[in-house]
């Protein structure tokens, strides 16, 4: 359980509730911290729980049946997941993974449940949200297909300043080359060579603690 302060700092949808239901949300959730390399669930686990990113980064991946392992996306500060697999109510289709020591805020599915059943604010905010990340996958898949690594490293970051899906990211990103890598699956070597690209164009700047976004737009859109 958090307090409702609390829970405003951490969750931007919070805003949409009625101090009824902002009450009840906060009563739902606890927190934890993974440590680097743990995961908050594998492939296949029940995980009853709606999930948020207070501090730190995950990664969204899986390994397929002959053994590929495919990165999705990163989620980071401000970004909550894992309500189609509650809604659904079905095992998880994917692993989190944490790229750094990362703490998350988990809301029980009971709770979940019952906001998605009597909160008007609560499903706009949901249906926002999975509309955005409909659109996420739909340019993966495009940007996947054209095999190109520095397109497929711009819209990695776009999604990564997502002002819906990361509301606590801002204009800034602390992030390693290392661990952008291994969110759009390149190796760091690669990853350098096209920020280096990126820089050039003018759409983001390198800091020694991260990435600083000048053109979010142009991100989402390079290549194209």
């Amino acid at each position: 359980m958090i307090d409702i302060a609390h829970l405003k700092s951490i969750a931007a949808w919070s805003a949409e509730l009625t101090p009824e239901e902002a009450e009840r949300a906060a009563r739902g959730i606890t927190e934890r911290t993974l440590d680097t390399g743990t995961y908050l669930f594998h492939r296949g686990d029940r995980f009853d729980n709606w999930a948020g990113i207070i501090s730190g980064i995950v990664k969204m991946s899986t390994v397929t049946s002959g053994g590929k392992a495919v990165s999705y996306t990163g989620i980071t500060v401000g970004g909550w997941f894992g309500e189609g697999s509650i809604i659904k109510d079905e095992p998880r289709q994917y692993d989190i993974v944490a790229l750094r020591r990362t703490q998350v805020a988990c809301m029980s599915g009971a709770t979940f449940r019952w906001l998605f059943e009597n909160s008007t604010g609560f499903n706009r905010f949901l249906v926002t949200q999975l509309n955005e990340r409909l659109g996420q996958f739909i340019a993966m898949l495009g940007h996947d297909r054209a095999f190109e690594a520095t397109p497929r490293v711009a819209r990695c970051i776009a999604w990564l300043f997502n002002p819906i899906l990361s509301p606590g990211v801002g204009g800034h990103l602390d992030i390693s080359q290392e661990e952008l890598g291994l969110i759009s699956g390149l190796s760091r070597q690669m990853t350098n060579k096209c920020l280096k690209t990126l820089e050039e164009n003018g759409l983001l700047r390198m800091e020694p603690d991260g990435i600083r976004v000048l053109d979010l737009p142009g991100l989402k859109h390079f290549g194209e």
